[in-house]
């Protein structure tokens, strides 16, 4: 059959997403660990300089994703399905561009893990993120910030002359824009995917980049790659080197055979031929691959104990096939970004498909044979060759324009666009989808201001690169525009800068909390508790006069509220805190986050029997941090008896 794209419905248990967080995300980033520079002797140059290149301070102009919880309904989800008498491509534009489902007809095969439910947790850069499939992280180290947001999707034409689909999209972290390819040739076993990203702009950007695949593993799982070393990263938050396949007595390359998650970076020789394969027991399974651009290889796993076990069940639902990660990217590591030098761009193409290779072979002890058995096998089924080729055929169709839209994304990247006058094609981004969130900017791009808000509302959302913040500083010094240039020069790390916009700001502002909590966070930063928590105190107090009735509101509440909390009681002042605490929603104060908060304020209090109670009536804390072990904590404090497994989420019995 020829190649058909199709829109379709796909119906998950899902629990919603949630209001955005409406407090600038002004924290800085701590979850990539940069290592120290003795920790880079013995790295190849280009790995040690790129560690260190341009890491973020903060993830801003993103917000936070973090008002989603874990009851899960049936949710029809936009999807679009691309389809040949081969393969049948599930992709759901709504959320990231993921590809949720990768099925082999001939074999019946599902050759990614396919998240029977979609359960956001906090693994993203900002906030929620979810298992399955295949996605596409870029913009900086970690889960991207796009991994729940909308993408632009259309019909373009193919290179075999038939059609595929494209993604696009603006990456606000590095003011990049980028495209998505997805072509399935007729006949063809596997997927192309297609990627651009560009530069725009007059100065070299740091670009980030890792396809990362879900895969179903089991004792007879066994990820391959063409290295003989890797670098491995787990929980210790080191880098170092190690052999491949053993490593500290066991074969790594089957992650089960791993106690405790891990990241393991393949050390691919230049001149190999760039590819991952995840094999079952019989020696079947997904292999990708790409053209060079794409150097890196890893794997990520969960291992066997109970940390990751317990992980995998809080992102799915207990009963289900585990899962480990086979990754490729721009770098060796995603400990690195890489300059995209101004006016240019990084393409490249990947191709997913199945693979069979002689499982005795492939399970064998040497490793040698094992992955030239699985290379041998992956050249008869896609030449080394063939990709190249559909490589050179795809970038001659990546400016063509789309046709169909199938799916709309963001204004961002059309402000953007309005704001440099940048052409770009195949990637359009019309003033058609600019919405209410770019009015201001767009006003202020205009007239060289920012509009007085038209109603009371909690302020939209900042934006800091360096032309906007431009443009602020050159504003009429309204108290509004003091607030988000302060943002984008705390974002920029000119602290004290900030600190001057915000109090200048709060001289004439009506609405006074949201410049209130941005000074009591900077004290926060700083090390001053004390005199962040009196601005915590004002600031809630503020709100509470100010609020009305609406989800935005429910939002700053809740989200004001609870930094509010964590700061009184780490100054001692239950009393305050508790005030705090009435001044919540009823519904916010039953959510599993501010359950535990509750646990926090009686344990303050004094009253360790109510604050047991609150654990025996149990709840969920839908927003941990990935390896978080906050609960556990807290459940210390209450009781010395050894933490239940349900509010057990340490990845190691040693507490890490």
């Amino acid at each position: 059959m020829a190649t058909t794209v199709r829109r379709a419905v796909l119906t998950l248990p899902a629990a919603p997403l949630g209001q955005e967080n409406p407090l600038p995300g002004l924290r800085t980033l701590d979850r990539v660990q940069v290592p120290a520079d003795r920790a880079k002797q013995g790295m190849p140059r280009d790995m040690a300089r790129q560690m260190g290149y341009e890491p973020l301070r903060t993830f801003l102009p993103v917000r936070t994703l973090d008002g989603y919880g874990r009851e899960r309904t049936e949710t029809d989800f936009d999807a679009v399905v691309i389809e040949n008498d081969r393969l049948r491509v599930t992709v759901l534009p709504g959320l990231g561009g993921r590809i949720q489902s990768l099925h082999h007809k001939p074999t019946g095969r599902e050759l990614v893990y396919r998240n029977p439910v979609l359960q956001p947790a906090d693994f993203a850069l900002n906030g929620a993120w979810f298992s399955g499939g295949i996605e596409w992280n870029i913009g900086a180290s970690g889960h991207t910030t796009l991994t729940c947001a909308p993408l632009h999707a259309a019909v373009v034409p193919a290179p075999d002359g038939g059609e595929m689909v494209r993604l696009w999209e603006w990456e606000r972290l590095r003011d990049l824009p980028f495209q998505i390819d997805l072509w399935l040739p007729a006949d063809s076993d596997f997927l192309y995917v297609g990627v651009r990203i560009r530069n725009p702009h007059e100065r070299p950007v740091p670009t980030y980049w890792w396809s990362n695949t879900a895969v179903e593993e089991n004792e007879r799982t066994r990820v391959l790659a063409p290295a003989d070393e890797a670098w491995y990263f787990g929980y210790e938050k080191s880098l170092g080197r190690v052999p491949v396949p053993h490593s500290d007595g066991a074969d790594r390359t089957y992650p089960t055979r791993s106690d405790f998650p891990a990241d393991y970076f393949y050390e691919v020789p230049e001149e190999s031929r760039k590819w991952i394969a995840a094999l079952d027991g019989a020696g079947e399974g997904l292999v990708q691959t790409s053209t060079d651009r794409l150097r890196g290889r890893k794997l990520f796993l969960w291992g066997s104990g109970h940390g990751g076990r317990r992980w995998q069940e809080w992102l799915t639902e207990p009963g289900t096939p585990g899962y480990a990660e086979i990754q490729a990217g721009l770098a060796r590591t995603q400990l690195e970004h890489i300059p995209l030098e101004p006016e240019t761009s990084f393409s490249w193409l990947e191709a997913y498909g199945p693979l069979s290779a002689d499982a005795e072979s492939v399970h064998g002890d040497d490793w040698a044979a094992a992955r030239t058995t699985a290379e041998d096998a992956l050249e008869a089924a896609l030449p080394r060759a063939a990709v190249d080729a559909a490589y050179t055929a795809w970038l001659a169709h990546a400016d063509h324009e789309p046709g169909e839209i199938l799916a709309e994304g963001s204004g961002w990247g059309a402000l953007e666009v309005l704001r440099g006058g940048f052409k770009l094609p195949g990637t359009p981004f019309p003033e058609t989808t600019l919405t209410e969130q770019q009015e201001p900017w767009l006003e202020l791009l205009k007239g060289g201001s920012l509009p007085a808000p038209r109603r009371v509302v909690p302020p939209g959302p900042s934006l800091v690169a360096p032309h906007w913040r431009d443009m602020l500083e050159t504003a009429p010094a309204e108290p509004l525009t003091e607030y988000h240039l302060g943002i984008a020069q705390w974002h920029a790390g000119d602290l004290a800068q900030a600190v001057r916009s915000w109090e200048r700001g709060l001289q004439l502002a009506p609405s006074r909390w949201p410049l209130l909590r941005c000074l009591a966070l900077a004290d926060c930063e700083a090390g001053h508790r004390e005199r962040a928590a009196d601005l915590y105190a004002e600031a809630f107090a503020d709100l509470c006069e100010e609020r009305r009735d609406g989800e935005d509101w429910t939002a700053a509440t809740a989200a004001l509220g609870r930094e509010a909390i964590e700061a009184l009681l780490a100054t001692g002042r239950q009393d305050q805190a508790r005030t705090v605490w009435e001044g919540l929603r009823p519904a916010t104060r039953a959510t599993g986050r501010f359950r535990l908060l509750e646990v926090q304020l009686l344990v303050a209090e004094g009253d360790r029997e109510a604050a047991r109670a609150v654990f025996d009536e149990g709840f969920e804390v839908a927003d941990l941090r990935e390896g978080a072990t906050d609960v556990g904590e807290v459940w210390a404090t209450v009781t010395d008896e050894p933490v239940p497994g349900v509010y057990d989420f340490r990845r190691r019995e040693d507490g890490s």
